[in-house]
């Protein structure tokens, strides 16, 4: 039997709504990796924000920052950081607009300002606190994602006069900026060239507009229960929610535990 690799995303998918892992989804992947299968993470999270995960789950490869830092059994393999003049016409305009903005290598990420209620509640979401304050961050590292803090439709103006970069919303107050082109579905394709695994021996789960392109460019894509309508739409199969075993149950479905 050829090897195979499953990738999964974390929100929605690995996590429920409390951001926990449920019992079923870990004894699953415990059992997909005893029967040789590849497991990989990926997810629009900055690796330090899914650490414990991998170390809970036994994961070491991974798409992040939707597809922009991609890791494959613990060695580095693709990196595709936002552009330096890009990174600094973007945080001018976020001073003009008053948008503040987190930006993230794989190893931190910096707020440009303190105390603003929209990171505050949006970092909570995912469990995570305050970061600190460094407006000049994104000048000394290599930024591979960043998060802008507004409303969407703050957002979709301020996207008109930035072309060169990708936006994503993933919360209320918060969008994912990635430089344009990039996806999970870019990020996936390196990890798989690097694995040297075959297209058709490939799956992946998830829930939300980010995994649409990932979804379907994957061998065999699932979406989750609690998915989107859109996610559903363009996915092979659909399984259950995260809350009643969706990972187990699609997992079975597919054969592969």
């Amino acid at each position: 039997m050829h090897k195979k690799i499953v990738f999964f995303d974390i929100d929605g998918t690995i996590l429920n709504e409390t951001n926990k892992i449920p019992s079923s989804t870990k004894q699953a992947i415990k059992q997909l990796q005893d029967n040789g299968v590849y497991v990989a993470i990926a997810t629009g999270r900055a690796p330090f924000m899914f650490e414990h995960i991998r170390k809970e789950l036994n994961i070491h490869s991974f798409v992040s920052f939707n597809g922009q830092y991609v890791v494959f059994e613990e060695e580095e393999v693709y990196t595709n950081p936002i552009n330096s003049d890009e990174l600094a016409d973007l945080y001018q305009a976020t001073l003009k607009h008053k948008f503040p903005i987190v930006f993230m290598n794989h190893q931190q990420m910096k707020a440009t300002v303190p105390d603003h209620p929209f990171i505050d509640k949006s970092l909570k979401s995912l469990d995570f606190s305050y970061p600190d304050v460094d407006p000049a961050f994104y000048k000394q590292e290599s930024i591979y994602q960043a998060l802008l803090f507004c409303d969407e439709k703050e957002e979709k103006l301020f996207a008109k006069d930035h072309k060169a970069l990708h936006f994503l919303r993933w919360h209320e107050y918060s969008c994912d900026i990635i430089p344009q082109g990039g996806s999970k579905a870019v990020g996936v394709k390196k990890l798989i060239e690097a694995s040297g695994l075959n297209i058709e021996d490939t799956y992946a789960f998830g829930d939300g507009l980010n995994d649409m392109e990932m979804i379907k460019e994957i061998g065999t894509g699932v979406a989750m229960g609690n998915a989107i309508q859109e996610l559903k739409t363009v996915a092979d199969y659909t399984t259950d929610h995260v809350e009643k075993d969706g990972i187990a149950k699609g997992l079975k479905q597919l054969r592969l535990i």
